[in-house]
């Protein structure tokens, strides 16, 4: 029972950092979006399904780090693993945005079919790529961070942030 409350609490400790990462930045898509929308009778997310989608994403980042193709470029610059990351997460973030439109129009419509040309046809293309931008450039620093952090590691990534800082370890004074 033990063993299996320490596999528990560890994997919990690992979906932590991205899931309050993707907490703080889907906020700021949700006030983007709403500074974007005033005015027009359109509802927003709520902060319990941004809290709810920050738990799906920060579980999507856990299960696609288990993935043997994840860290495709291990022992190339970390721009290399940073970019793809970037890309496989951008991707993602953005069929669950455009699932989430769908639901929308699905509510109404109660056909997939209907919901998907409904949504095609009045979307607000030029608003749903801005966010994507905004997603893209915020998910490239939270994959630019991790593999900072992957290298250095967590202890001195977080001695560097919120101190005491700790010594340069030993093979960096080297090179």
């Amino acid at each position: 029972m033990g063993d299996s409350f320490a596999k528990i609490k560890h994997e919990i400790m690992k979906m932590v950092p991205p899931t309050l990462f993707f907490f703080v930045l889907l906020h700021a898509v949700v006030i983007i979006r709403a500074l974007m929308v005033k005015g027009t009778g359109i509802s927003l997310p709520t902060s319990v399904s941004v809290i709810v989608a920050s738990l799906i994403l920060g579980k999507a980042v856990l299960i696609a780090n288990m993935l043997p193709f994840i860290n495709r470029y291990p022992d190339r610059p970390l721009i290399w693993n940073a970019a793809w990351k970037t890309l496989i997460y951008t991707v993602v973030a953005g069929i669950f945005h455009y699932l989430e439109r769908l639901f929308d129009f699905w509510k109404e419509t109660h056909s997939l079919v209907a919901a998907n040309h409904e949504l095609i046809t009045h979307i607000n293309w030029p608003q749903f790529w801005a966010i994507q931008i905004l997603l893209f450039l915020m998910i490239g620093n939270y994959c630019v961070s991790a593999e900072l952090g992957r290298v250095i590691g967590r202890e001195v990534m977080k001695s560097y942030f919120l101190g005491p800082r700790v010594d340069v370890p030993p093979k960096w004074q080297q090179s």
